[in-house]
């Protein structure tokens, strides 16, 4: 392992941190209420290890399969989160080794994750992925179809929801993406008003172009993967 790569992903990671934590100030939140998740998707293994000998052990994948043989690697230290899309089919692969699901998008996987939980007796926290933006290329619940769910979703037995999740259009610039992250806010404030209202603490949405405004609108988990590995060279292995 090259102390070179030690060194860039340290600086990297404090000036990350550090940006979180005065966005966060900017917007009189404490800063410890802001979780950093290091997504490692495109990561090779070894700067992961670096990452987390850097201190960060939240760290974020997009694929099961992945998020599976990584978990194998680098031990019970780590903190996984599911970050991308999960099929019905890798429900009962996942489950034993992830910490939080972000991107639970319809109330069928919600369901699925609720019936392999009961099975294998475990408790899954979850993530509902709202698409605020109302991107057709994206997946999530709209903001409709979540309230018409909502007494189904707050009925679910071994699974607990405890935010919503969203991403904002790839095309807009951190300021444009501000009314997003707003509307997800507001939405998760209106969820927690209602009868069946869950506590919903978590706020995942933020990543690298515009996780600062995030934390100004709330967020609480911050998805942050280029950020943390700029200046790196992908092996070939």
């Amino acid at each position: 392992m090259s102390s070179e790569q030690s060194t860039i992903i340290a600086n990297n990671l404090a000036s990350v941190q550090s940006r979180i934590d005065d966005a966060a100030r900017r917007a009189r939140r404490d800063p410890a209420e802001v979780r950093l998740v290091a997504v490692t998707k495109y990561a090779d293994i070894s700067w992961v290890r670096h990452l987390v000998r850097a201190g960060n052990t939240t760290l974020g994948e997009s694929r099961p399969q992945q998020l599976v043989e990584r978990a194998g690697l680098l031990g019970d230290a780590i903190e996984w989160h599911l970050i991308g899309h999960l099929q019905r089919n890798k429900v009962r692969q996942i489950l034993p080794h992830v910490s939080l699901i972000h991107s639970i998008d319809t109330l069928r996987l919600l369901h699925r994750v609720d019936d392999v939980a009961a099975e294998l007796s475990l408790r899954p926290h979850v993530l509902l992925e709202v698409n605020i933006a109302g991107e057709t290329s994206k997946d999530g619940f709209s903001i409709g179809s979540l309230k018409e769910a909502w007494t189904q979703i707050a009925r679910c037995n071994s699974v607990d929801v405890v935010g919503l999740m969203t991403m904002a259009p790839a095309a807009l610039e951190s300021e444009e993406a501000r009314p997003i992250f707003a509307a997800l806010r507001e939405l998760r404030d209106e969820l927690t008003s209602l009868p069946k209202g869950l506590k919903l603490p978590e706020l995942s949405m933020g990543m690298s172009g515009d996780y600062t405004v995030a934390v100004e609108e709330g967020a609480t988990l911050v998805r942050v993967g280029r950020a943390l590995f700029d200046g790196l060279t992908q092996s070939n292995s």
